[in-house]
């Protein structure tokens, strides 16, 4: 079987610049998800309410529509590698606002550093999708949504599986010093992968300033219109079950709820990380225009997160169900990310890839927002079955009016 692993590993043999930049992004992933146990772990010790809980998952996505912004913006006049090594050293200087939270016990302060790096997310990611673009072939972009998918899933399968175990071990102080020195080494990665980068290409060179203006939304097909509308559609259904989840372990662990909740979002980056991966490379264009396979995948996520409640007294059962979740809804994710690689040329990939990520933030902040606010005031149970439930019907009418 032809895995998106075996193209990933494929993919790293050939490309000097790749293998620095996977790991430049493996490191600052590790630098991410610690920064999200110190702030959700923070919240949970300090008896945060299922509100402010939801809010920091909220301002962990919002700000990266303003991100996308600017990021499609430096894509037309600046290398996507300067552009990613500059998101490194910002994301560093911002640990400055945790680091004040937990002397200050400011929740405020908490929260923002969510904001700011979030906002730097929304920078890198169409850079990101452009420099995959330019530096390889056709037949190797199977091997990028492969990267990106480990990319993203490293987050909290690295940074929060390793603060989990550090949580109680180490200080939040220490914690965020090797926050910081993440940052920094992956900073550096990305500077040697700069200097053995090569457009893969001609056609994906860097824009000329003569060069045709970007393609908008009224002149995509229905193809690049459903391929952008992917993630958008994932973030209807997923975002406010993400959201809820440490609200949901609060609800079924009211005396340790971090003893709960920071194992199941580790669990839930693993399902992340290997459900993609296990995807045949050759037939991801079939996959990806099966609406059945794309709606199975999704009621297979939200039935791992409506029967969570239920499984209180096992712990080992309630991380069996949110891995299986997210093995099925990171399957969408791949599929997402490969369609706009695959069905957007040249510099139209950085625009077609911002407007998804823009997507994706600006529905997950609508649909976690309502969420929010039902769990504050009817529980996290009832607005997780009430909203998701009505955003996979949405989502249902979205695939049948693009359907290929």
């Amino acid at each position: 079987m032809n895995s998106l692993l075996h193209a990933l590993i494929r993919a790293l043999r050939s490309h000097r610049w790749l293998r620095l930049l996977g790991c430049a992004f493996i490191l600052s992933s590790l630098g991410n998800g610690l920064t999200q146990v110190v702030v959700f772990g923070q919240l949970l010790r300090w008896q945060a309410s299922p509100a402010t809980l939801t809010l920091a998952y909220m301002l962990a996505t919002l700000p990266g529509f303003l991100g996308s912004l600017w990021g499609e913006r430096l894509c037309r006049n600046m290398s996507p590698l300067r552009i990613l090594i500059l998101c490194e050293i910002l994301g560093m200087l911002a640990l400055i606002m945790p680091l004040y939270g937990v002397l200050t016990h400011n929740i405020t302060a908490l929260l923002a550093v969510q904001s700011a790096e979030a906002l730097f997310s929304g920078m890198s990611y169409p850079a990101l999708t452009l420099l995959f673009k330019r530096g390889l072939s056709a037949e190797e972009l199977p091997a990028a949504t492969a990267l990106e998918t480990l990319i993203f899933a490293a987050q909290v399968l690295l940074g929060t599986g390793l603060g989990v175990l550090l949580f109680d071990v180490l200080s939040p102080l220490s914690l965020l010093t090797l926050d910081a020195l993440s940052f920094a080494a992956s900073a550096a990665l990305l500077a040697g992968s700069l200097a053995h980068f090569t457009v893969c290409t001609p056609h994906d060179s860097p824009p000329k300033k003569d060069a045709e203006p970007p393609l908008h939304w009224k002149t995509f097909t229905p193809l690049q219109k459903r391929s952008v509308l992917l993630l958008p559609a994932l973030a209807a259904v997923g975002s406010p079950a993400m959201a809820l989840l440490p609200a949901l372990a609060q609800q079924m662990h009211t005396q340790d709820t971090a003893s709960l909740a920071l194992p199941l979002l580790f669990a839930r980056s693993l399902g992340q990380l290997c459900g993609p991966l296990l995807l045949n490379a050759n037939k991801l264009r079939h996959y990806s225009a099966s609406n059945l396979r794309l709606l199975v995948c999704l009621m297979l996520f939200l039935a791992g997160y409506f029967l969570l409640p239920h499984f209180a007294l096992w712990p080992f059962a309630a991380l069996t169900l949110i891995f299986g979740a997210h093995l099925a809804s990171n399957v969408v994710f791949a599929l997402g990310t490969f369609g706009v690689l695959s069905h957007f040329q040249g510099a139209d990939v950085a625009r077609a890839s911002a407007l998804a990520w823009r997507g994706q933030v600006f529905i997950a902040a609508i649909a976690t927002g309502i969420a929010g606010y039902l769990a504050e005031n009817a529980g996290a149970a009832i607005a997780l079955h009430s909203v998701s439930l009505t955003s996979l019907a949405g989502v249902a009418i979205l695939l049948w009016r693009y359907r290929v």
